[in-house]
C-alpha cells in the first residue's frame, strides 16, 4: 500500500550537502541570511537585526573568498533550515589576530594559524533540537586537512555552548573576545 503524497512529503529527511565552491553559497545568500536571521535575532540572541545585512552583504562573501573555504547547508523540502561554515584561519586575519592577542602564548604557539576555523552554525528554530547542529558540525568538519579547528562562542550557557562541548570541544581560554570564549577540537583524534 502506498502512502499518501502528502505524508511522504512531511517524512522527506534532511539533507546536508557540503560545498568548498563559494559562488554555490552566494547563489543562497537570501537563504542563509534568512537562517541567520532566525537564528541568531530571536529573543534570547544578541545580534541585532542590522547584523543580518552586514552578515549577507560583507561577511558571508569575503569569507567565500577565504583558502580553505567550506560550508555545509541543510535543507528539508527546498527549504534551507541551516547552515555551518569555516575557512582556513591564519596570522593577518582579524579573527585570528584579535584571539592570539587575548589568549596565552601556549594557545596561539599550539593552536594558531592553519587551524579551521568555525565562523557560523545556524539553525532555524522551528529545526532545532532535532540533532541537525551535530550533523552540520559533523559533517562540515569530516575529511578536513587541518589538524585542529576553532571557534568562539558565548561565555554563558547556551545549547550551541553545550553541544560544542559534548562533541569533543575544549575550552582553550576564557574571555577570547569580548563575551566569548575559545574553543578548540583536536581533528586527528
Amino acid at each position: 500500500m502506498t502512502e499518501p503524497e502528502d505524508t511522504q512529503q512531511a517524512e522527506q529527511p534532511t539533507r546536508v550537502r557540503v560545498t568548498g565552491d563559494g559562488p554555490v553559497v552566494l547563489a543562497r545568500a537570501a537563504d542563509v541570511a534568512h537562517v541567520y536571521r532566525a537564528a541568531f535575532c530571536a529573543p534570547g540572541s544578541d545580534e541585532p537585526a542590522s547584523a543580518v545585512d552586514r552578515f549577507r552583504d560583507e561577511q558571508l562573501p569575503a569569507h567565500t573568498q577565504r583558502a580553505g573555504f567550506r560550508c555545509a547547508l541543510a535543507d528539508r523540502r527546498g527549504l534551507l533550515t541551516g547552515f555551518a561554515y569555516g575557512y582556513t584561519g591564519e596570522h593577518g586575519q582579524w579573527w585570528t589576530d584579535h584571539v592570539a592577542a587575548r589568549v596565552p602564548p601556549e594557545v596561539v604557539e599550539e593552536w594558531l594559524g592553519g587551524h579551521f576555523e568555525l565562523v557560523e552554525l545556524a539553525v532555524d528554530p522551528t529545526h532545532q533540537r532535532r540533532g541537525l547542529g551535530e550533523e552540520l558540525m559533523t559533517r562540515l568538519l569530516e575529511g578536513l586537512p587541518h589538524t585542529r579547528a576553532l571557534l568562539t562562542t558565548y561565555r554563558d550557557d547556551r545549547p550551541a555552548t553545550r553541544l560544542y562541548r559534548r562533541l569533543g570541544w575544549k575550552l582553550l581560554a576564557e574571555h577570547a573576545l569580548e563575551g566569548s570564549d575559545l574553543y578548540g577540537v583536536d581533528l586527528q583524534k
